[in-house]
Parts: structure tokens; sequence; C-alpha cells
């Protein structure tokens, strides 16, 4: 899969993806000022999309984010695709 995130972008990548086992697949996002032009960075290529509710912002993977997963190697299962 020929995707390119800045480290800081693939960080935050990761650590969704490890935390979506706690929110059956699509975890809460929270991230810092500096970390929302990364969240930007990985809706633009499509990896998820976040929606709120009730105050809290979800993200929800995308067919090709579980399959960025999935490449990358990281623990995936609990990802549904939307």
């Amino acid at each position: 899969m020929d995707i390119t995130l800045t480290p800081a972008s693939a960080a935050l990548f990761a650590s969704l993806v490890d935390d979506a086992g706690n929110w059956s697949g699509t975890p809460i996002v929270e991230v810092t000022r500096e970390q929302k032009g990364n969240l930007t960075d990985l809706k633009r290529v499509g990896l998820l999309t976040t929606q709120a509710d009730r105050g809290c912002v979800f993200a929800y993977f995308t067919v090709k984010g579980v399959e960025f997963a999935k490449s990358l190697g990281l623990d995936w299962e609990s990802l549904e695709a939307y």
C-alpha cells in the first residue's frame, strides 16, 4: 500500500488502531492542538473519518484504513470498516 505519513501522523494512526479494541472498533479521538494536523492527514489520505456524538469525537476506519493497519502489522482485528 502506497501511503506516506509523517512519523507523527503514523504514531497517531497506530494509537487509534491500538485503542479501537476498547471502543468496539471506533475509538474516541482525543488529540492535542499539535495533533489536529495529523488527524487531518489521516482523513485526507482516506484512512478514517470522524463523527461527533454527545461531545465526543469517534474515529471510523475506512476499508483503506483497515488494510493499511494490516499492512503495518498492527492489531487490526477489532477494526470494522465503514
